[in-house]
């Protein structure tokens, strides 16, 4: 029995699995360590015939292929270190970015290749490169920041995706190379934007986003992932703003349905989609996030909520994917494995990366792009990579 976007969860939840079994999760890495090179062999057979070579970005082109390399380069011994991140850069220096609207973000647009470029070239010390790509990545700033542009805050095509390429560069370059100045101009216009919008409709909210006429909540393209880039920057936020994010957050809880899933845009009754992009598992990052950096046990309680609602409905027939799959579900449970050190998620993560594991076999979706890091079987390899170090554990453009 299924659900119409989802499997069934036949897996037995970890209390009744421990009624039987001790629970050791050194258990399930010989076939995800298997299952990780057997996928890539297919991977570097089938990606570069059958990918279009002009797109670059992170979401569904070339430099998503990188990051798992560059992933992948973290749980090798040295010589095989190299040669993973090697295969990142020959990847990355033979890119031609193409200018296109909305190129200043990370996920979709030029920015990212440039950013990853950065933090590769950090990795090999290769120094003059690593400026030449901050400088060209500054550029960027004047096309995002002012408001007058019209362009979107969320975190695919908008603002904040610029606002995570600017994290993730001081995060993984020792130097923190991104002037502080800066990121704290995006994060005002994104709380400026937020503002303008919340009081044009005299809504509950103190903040407001819309992308394409549309009020959208999830973590690609509405307030929740939003919220998430913010409280990721919190040391540029002053108490006010802080005050208004919180605002958000718990009218963002008011909006929450029966199930404990959360709607993929205000107003909708739709109660079908448990994606990372649209519903619980992106809202759960922004709890998980928000509990971290309030305090307040009830920001726990809902990234839980959250989770057992992944659990549940999010072993999906649309595919393996991060974006809208099985991986970027999984992910909802390293997240709070980190966060809580319970055993339970890091179960339910390697229960998640044992169907990942059966790759092909459940007869979901083949994705449009089936070999990217979002959509398809790259966004799979690096999660199930990832079950291998846990507590390194990182979504992809997404956390920091």
């Amino acid at each position: 029995m299924s659900g119409d976007r989802y499997i069934e969860n036949e897996f037995d939840d970890y209390a009744r699995y421990c009624e039987t079994s001790a629970f050791a999760y050194e258990k399930f890495l010989p076939k995800i360590e298997c299952t990780v090179y057997k996928l890539l062999k297919v991977l570097e057979l089938e990606a570069p015939i059958k990918t279009d070579a002009r797109d670059c970005s992170v979401y569904t082109g070339s430099t998503g292929i990188a990051l798992l390399y560059m992933n992948l380069a973290l749980i090798q011994t040295a010589d095989k270190n190299v040669e993973f991140n090697e295969k990142a850069r020959e990847i990355l220096v033979t890119q031609r970015l193409a200018k296109r609207r909305h190129d200043f973000t990370f996920l979709c647009g030029d920015v990212g290749p440039i950013a990853v470029r950065a933090v590769l070239h950090h990795r090999l010390g290769l120094q003059k490169e690593v400026k030449t790509d901050i400088d060209l990545l500054h550029k960027f700033a004047s096309g995002c920041v002012s408001l007058e542009t019209g362009e979107p805050d969320e975190l695919l095509y908008g603002r904040v995706g610029y606002l995570y390429a600017l994290l993730y560069i001081n995060a993984n370059i020792s130097t923190k190379p991104i002037d502080v100045k800066l990121m704290k101009n995006v994060v005002q216009s994104v709380l400026e934007s937020g503002q303008l919008l919340a009081a044009k409709m005299n809504c509950d909210s103190p903040l407001m986003y819309e992308w394409h006429d549309s009020l959208y909540l999830g973590a690609a393209h509405g307030i929740s992932g939003i919220l998430t880039m913010l409280l990721e920057a919190k040391e540029l936020l002053d108490a006010p703003e802080m005050a208004r994010i919180k605002g958000t957050i718990e009218f963002l809880i008011s909006q929450k349905y029966r199930s404990g899933n959360y709607p993929s845009s205000l107003g909708s009754t739709s109660d079908r989609l448990v994606h990372w992009c649209h519903g619980a598992p992106g809202f759960l990052f922004l709890f998980a996030k928000a509990y971290e950096v309030f305090g307040d046990a009830p920001y726990l309680q809902e990234a839980r909520q959250c989770a057992d609602v992944v659990w549940k409905r999010g072993l999906l027939k649309k595919g393996y994917g991060l974006c809208h799959g099985v991986a970027g579900n999984a992910y909802c449970f390293l997240r709070l494995y980190k966060l809580t050190m319970e055993d339970c998620y890091l179960y339910r993560a390697a229960r998640f990366a044992e169907f990942c594991c059966a790759y092909g076999t459940h007869g979901c979706r083949v994705a449009d792009r089936p070999y990217s890091l979002f959509e398809g079987m790259a966004g799979t390899i690096h999660f199930l990579v990832d079950m291998l170090r846990p507590l390194e554990s990182k979504f992809p453009g997404f956390e920091v």
